[in-house]
C-alpha cells in the first residue's frame, strides 16, 4: 500500500465506510434502515463519521473515501491550480521554501494540503521516488508522467481488489458455517530447492490454465444455454481462481502439506 501511495488515513478511511456499510445492511432489526446513532453502535466508527459517509455509500459511483493520498492531493493541485501552474499550463518549478517564493512555493503547496507534515520530508520522499527533482536554481520540479499509471495498471488494480474480494469471501462464508461450503483448497511444501519450485510453478501454470480454460468453455456454453432458456431469470455470478507463491523459509519450519 505505501509503494502505491496508500497512506494509514486513507486505509481507515475506507475501513470505515466498510464498517458502516457492512452494519448498514446486515444488521438491521425488523428489517428497517438503521439509524446513525445504531450503526455507530453497532460498528464503533464514531457517529459524526457514519453520518458522513453513509450519504457518500448511497451514492452510485462514489467509491473513494474522502481521505485522498497526500501525494495524489499535492500532484493535483500542482496540476491544478493556477497559481502553481506556468502560462502554457504545465506544473510550475517552485522554490522550496516559502521564505524564497512564498506562495508559490513547494513548503506553501504542502501546507496548503497538510499542515501537520513538514515539506522537507515530503521533498526528500518524492527526490527518492523521482516524482520530483531539483533544477540549476535548485526549484522543485514535478515530473507531471510520475503519476500518470503504467499501462495495464488499473486492470491490474481492478482484478487485485476482485480476485481478493472473492477468495476472502469464500472463505468468511465457510468460516460463519455457510452452506453449502465454497471450494478452498491448497497445496504447500516447505523443504524444496529453487530449481523444485522453478519446476513446480511451470506445472502449477500448465495445469492451472487447463483447467481455467476448461471452466471458461464450459461457462460459457452455460451462459448461452441458460440466456437462451430463460432470458428474464435472475442472474448469479462465480470466480475461480488458481495461484502460485514461493518465498524462502526460516530456520525451524517444519514441513507441511
Amino acid at each position: 500500500m505505501l509503494a502505491q501511495g496508500i497512506t494509514y488515513p486513507y486505509l481507515t478511511d475506507l475501513l470505515k465506510g466498510l464498517f458502516v456499510d457492512v452494519a448498514e445492511r446486515d444488521f438491521r432489526l425488523d428489517d428497517k434502515p438503521p439509524t446513525d446513532s445504531r450503526v455507530s453502535l453497532v460498528s464503533g466508527v464514531h457517529r459524526k463519521d457514519v453520518s458522513r459517509l453513509r450519504p457518500m455509500l448511497r451514492t452510485p459511483g462514489v467509491l473513494a473515501p474522502t481521505v485522498v493520498p497526500l501525494g495524489a492531493q499535492l500532484a493535483a493541485r500542482w496540476m491544478g491550480d493556477a497559481r502553481y501552474l506556468q502560462d502554457d499550463g504545465q506544473p510550475r518549478p517552485l522554490a522550496r521554501l516559502a521564505s524564497e517564493g512564498g506562495e508559490q512555493s513547494f513548503e506553501a503547496l504542502v501546507a496548503s494540503v497538510n499542515n501537520d507534515i513538514r515539506s522537507r520530508v515530503v521533498l526528500d520522499e518524492w527526490l527518492r521516488q523521482g516524482v520530483v527533482h531539483l533544477d540549476e536554481q535548485g526549484r522543485v520540479c514535478l515530473d507531471a508522467a510520475a503519476f500518470v499509471p503504467t499501462r495495464g495498471a488499473e486492470e491490474k488494480a481492478f482484478y487485485l481488489g476482485h480476485n481478493l474480494h472473492d477468495h476472502a469471501a469464500a472463505t468468511v462464508h465457510n468460516v460463519l458455517g455457510g452452506e453449502p461450503p465454497f471450494l478452498e483448497r491448497s497445496v504447500h511444501y516447505n523443504e524444496l530447492s529453487a530449481a523444485s519450485i522453478a519446476r513446480l510453478q511451470k506445472l502449477a501454470e500448465q495445469q492451472g490454465m487447463k483447467a481455467l480454460l476448461a471452466m471458461n468453455k464450459a461457462a460459457m456454453e452455460a451462459e448461452a444455454t441458460d440466456r437462451a432458456l430463460d432470458p428474464q431469470a435472475p442472474r448469479q455470478r462465480f470466480t475461480l481462481g488458481v495461484y502460485f507463491y514461493s518465498a524462502p523459509v526460516s530456520p525451524g519450519e517444519e514441513s507441511s502439506e
